[in-house]
């Protein structure tokens, strides 16, 4: 569907890590939330003073609900974060090409960080199809576990200092489970994870797909501040494309890290 602008009423606006700055936003609108497929995200008017809108990726979603994971990072954000609950938000979207679902066979999630959030919606399609391999930095950052378990899907957790599950990074676990076996890769992290991530689905053939971040103005493909670089399929060269409505998923091959 083409995305919409539409009002919606906050159900809920809470706080995920204690300590942290990572919030949950459940949002009642039915005629955004039908729509949207996993991987997308939708632009948000924080209400902050400014007229640009803030890209928030789709964590889940079902027949009326949208539910948004945040990180505070700036006065969008933070004014976003203190949004009542009862109150309204304005949102446009769903917005940008989401992840394609493979109909069969293991699925690997690879996620670091906010980078979780969303794979979670993969997860409630997929089911025990799906492991969730998620990293972070530390044990004090270690959050959302249970949105994958509570859809079926196993979850290993690594941490970069061993202060919680594995010790180390989450492509040791990545490159662990296509020794294994073949399976489908989604990833979403932060870029040096992504690319690293990549590289081991490259070694061992498997298919994967990424959702890229970055920095966007209008988040409809029009100002282009948000290109990245792929490669031209079937020839050589390098072409830029808009992460907001080209992405924010690509084919993991096509990226040009």
């Amino acid at each position: 569907m083409n995305p919409i602008l539409a009002k919606g009423k906050i159900l809920s606006n809470r706080l995920l890590l204690e300590g942290g700055l990572l919030y949950e936003m459940k949002i009642l609108t039915p005629e955004m939330a039908a729509g949207a497929l996993p991987g997308q995200f939708v632009q948000v008017d924080c209400g902050e003073g400014t007229s640009l809108r803030r890209p928030i990726s789709i964590c889940d979603c079902d027949d009326i609900t949208l539910t948004l994971c945040y990180d505070v990072r700036g006065k969008g954000t933070l004014a976003m974060a203190k949004m009542p609950v009862g109150g309204e938000i304005d949102l446009l979207g769903p917005i940008g090409r989401g992840f394609e679902i493979p109909e069969q066979g293991r699925v690997l999630l690879v996620g670091g960080g906010i980078g979780i959030y969303p794979l979670v919606k993969p997860a409630s399609l997929l089911g025990g199809r799906a492991k969730a391999l998620l990293g972070f930095r530390n044990a004090s950052l270690v959050n959302g576990v249970e949105y994958f378990t509570d859809y079926g899907a196993e979850a290993l957790v690594c941490t970069d200092d061993g202060s919680y599950g594995v010790h180390g990074f989450v492509t040791s676990l990545l490159e662990e489970e296509l020794k294994a076996g073949d399976a489908t890769v989604l990833i979403c992290g932060p870029m040096p994870m992504m690319k690293a991530a990549a590289a081991v689905c490259a070694k061992y053939g498997a298919a994967a797909q990424v959702s890229l971040e970055e920095r966007m103005g209008c988040g409809v493909g029009a100002c282009l501040a948000c290109v990245c670089k792929i490669k031209v399929k079937d020839g050589d060269g390098e072409k830029h494309a808009r992460v907001c409505v080209d992405g924010p998923v690509f084919d993991a091959s096509e990226v040009v890290w």
